[in-house]
Order: structure tokens, then sequence, then C-alpha cells
């Protein structure tokens, strides 16, 4: 098994969106740090040549379900052009299905994943363990004002006052958060073996939607193969970047770099915008890492 990096490490070699660094005037020479820049594509000799001229450093892939030699193919066809596949975008899994047969072949998958991310070299992968998928109500991202359980990241309430329209939600947050820690615990043997870690994401899943939410359900695995990939501009609507960077810390080891614009009177609560264009406080950011 490969030795697990640490977060400053990780950061250095991801930051998987384009642009953190080329907006707004911002110099890697400020910074302890250097950010390497990839995109998100799929490893064919056509796309690494162009984005390795273009200035990246590497890619993640959302080619998930290939053969682990399959991969290696483009682990050394990314090393031939000196890029890197850095990791692996499996996204949203099924893992809260109650279902058993649906949770079964999601594992199956994702141990698939695992195996593929080994072969393309990549270091993570990854994952979302559930999203909501019934019909119940759920606070505006500015309404959440959560309690949590930190000894079992079950939340008791999700709102100031009356949670009562909220029960529903409420009990589909903590079955959540149950049979993805199950499902995931299942997979850290396979993540053992290959060396690859388990990244989580709540990308609008509608679960772990605030920063120390999140944080606690990440940290409760206490294992250093399982970790946070942390997409910034998805996160804006919830909570300023700098408090989800306070609350997750270490356990961050990938980015996803975007930015978004807040608007409480638009259906998804804002909208995707250039970076430097939206609430993403960008030098606020890069001083966390």
């Amino acid at each position: 098994m490969r030795h697990a990096l640490n977060r400053r490490q990780f950061l250095a070699a991801s930051a998987a969106t384009a642009g953190l660094l080329a907006s707004g005037g911002i110099q890697a020479a400020e910074y302890k740090t250097k950010l390497k820049k990839a995109l998100i594509g799929n490893p064919d000799e056509k796309t690494l040549s162009a984005w390795k001229a273009a200035g990246f450093d590497g890619m993640e892939t959302g080619k998930w379900d290939v053969a682990p030699e399959e991969a290696a193919k483009g682990r050394k066809l990314a090393e031939s052009l000196s890029m890197e596949i850095h990791a692996v975008l499996y996204g949203w899994a099924n893992f809260n299905s109650e279902k058993a047969e649906d949770v079964t072949g999601e594992l199956a998958k994702v141990d698939r994943a695992l195996k593929a991310a080994q072969g393309y070299g990549a270091t993570a992968l990854l994952l979302v363990p559930c999203r909501l998928t019934r019909s119940v109500k759920v606070p505006q991202p500015w309404e959440f004002d959560i309690e949590l359980d930190e000894k079992t990241s079950h939340v008791r309430r999700v709102v100031e006052g009356d949670n009562s329209p909220y029960a529903e939600y409420i009990a589909e947050q903590n079955r959540a958060t149950d049979a993805s820690r199950k499902a995931v615990e299942a997979l850290i043997p396979v993540a053992e073996k290959t060396g690859v870690m388990i990244a989580l994401e709540n990308v609008w899943n509608q679960f772990w939607v605030k920063p120390n939410l999140f944080a606690n359900f990440v940290a409760s695995f206490d294992s250093p193969l399982v970790k946070a990939y942390f997409d910034i501009g998805n996160h804006v609507k919830y909570a300023k970047p700098e408090e989800w960077f306070e609350a997750l810390g270490k356990l961050i080891v990938k980015l996803h770099v975007k930015d978004f614009k807040v608007d409480r009177e638009a259906k998804s609560g804002g909208a995707f915008v250039d970076i430097r264009d939206g609430d993403f406080n960008c030098p606020a950011v890069r001083h966390n890492i």
C-alpha cells in the first residue's frame, strides 16, 4: 500500500478544476504551497497533449468502469506526456437505497472503480455516498441551523424552532448517514489493498450540508483512507468557503474549484459564475491552502 500523503501534499497535487491561480492576478509565489491544475476528462492522447500545452498538470477522469489493465494504459500515456491522472470521479452512489440488492450492486461498482483508480495511478476516488431521492420538505440553504449528535453524526434538528415540518428529512438524513457509514466501512479494505483514498463529497445531494456536520461524518471513519473531496463553489450557498475549510481542515485531500453567486430568489439558491464574480473569496480560500 502506498503511504498516505498529508493534506498539503495532496492539495499541491490536486485542484481539479482550472482557474484558481489563473484568475484575479493571484500568484503562487505569494503562498506556501503551489497548486497543480487539472481538468476532468477521458485520458486520450489528444486531450492530454492539449491540456499539457495549455499548462495543466494532469487529469481527473470519470472513466471508472474499466479493468485495471486498461487504466494502466492511461497511466502510461499520461506519464509519457509528463502528466498524471490524479483522481477518478465515481460520483453518486446508491448506498441509501432501501433495496439490499441495489446497495450490493453499488458496492461492487465502487470496488471496481477503486481498482481502476489504482491502475491509473490515482490517489483518490471521488465518491458521493448517496443523495436524497424522496420528496420531503428540506430547509432553504440559509435556513439550516443544525444540532448534531457528535457520537452518531445524527442530526437532532435542522432549523431553529419547530422542526416538525422537517421530520421526514431529518429521518432521511440520519438513515443516509448510517447506510453510508456501513457501505464505506465495507470498502475500506479495498482502499487499503489499492492504496486509493475514498474521498467523500456531498455535492448537492441534500445531505451533510453544513461544515460541522460533514466534517463530523467524514472524521467518524477515523481512517487515513477516508477523507473529503471539497468543491468550493458547490458549498457557497450553505456557508462561506472559509467556514468549510476551518471545519474540514486536514480532512480535505482534493479540491474542485469554481464560483457561485448566491441569490435567495433563485430556484437553486443562485448560479455558478466565473471565478471572482461570485461569493467565493478567492484570496481568503487560497490563504487556507
